[in-house]
């Protein structure tokens, strides 16, 4: 089992650290030691069965990281707002 690396890397602020999560594993290992458990909902099951399925080869690592945010928006994680840059390249701008 290969890991599977993001296209960009996630940034998750914790009480007293930040952490960047750039790949499937990093996102499961996260998810299991520093989660919150209040936080450990749908979109937190979703998020981790998708980062592990990626790494079984049954998803993308765009599936897995786009769950992942969303997990961690869901939490209130994210250091910063994630913007999907592939998205927005593929998107015709507005005039």
């Amino acid at each position: 089992m290969d890991d599977v690396r993001f296209a960009e890397p996630i940034t998750l602020k914790f009480q007293s650290s930040e952490r960047k999560v750039a790949s499937s594993w990093e996102a499961i290992e996260c998810m299991r030691q520093q989660w919150p458990d209040r936080a450990r909902g749908r979109s937190w099951r979703a998020a981790y069965r998708a980062c592990r399925d990626a790494l079984d080869g049954w998803r993308t690592a765009r599936d897995a990281r786009k769950a992942f945010v969303r997990a961690a928006r869901n939490a209130g994680l994210l250091a910063c707002e994630t913007v999907d840059h592939a998205r927005l390249a593929r998107t015709p701008p507005i005039l």
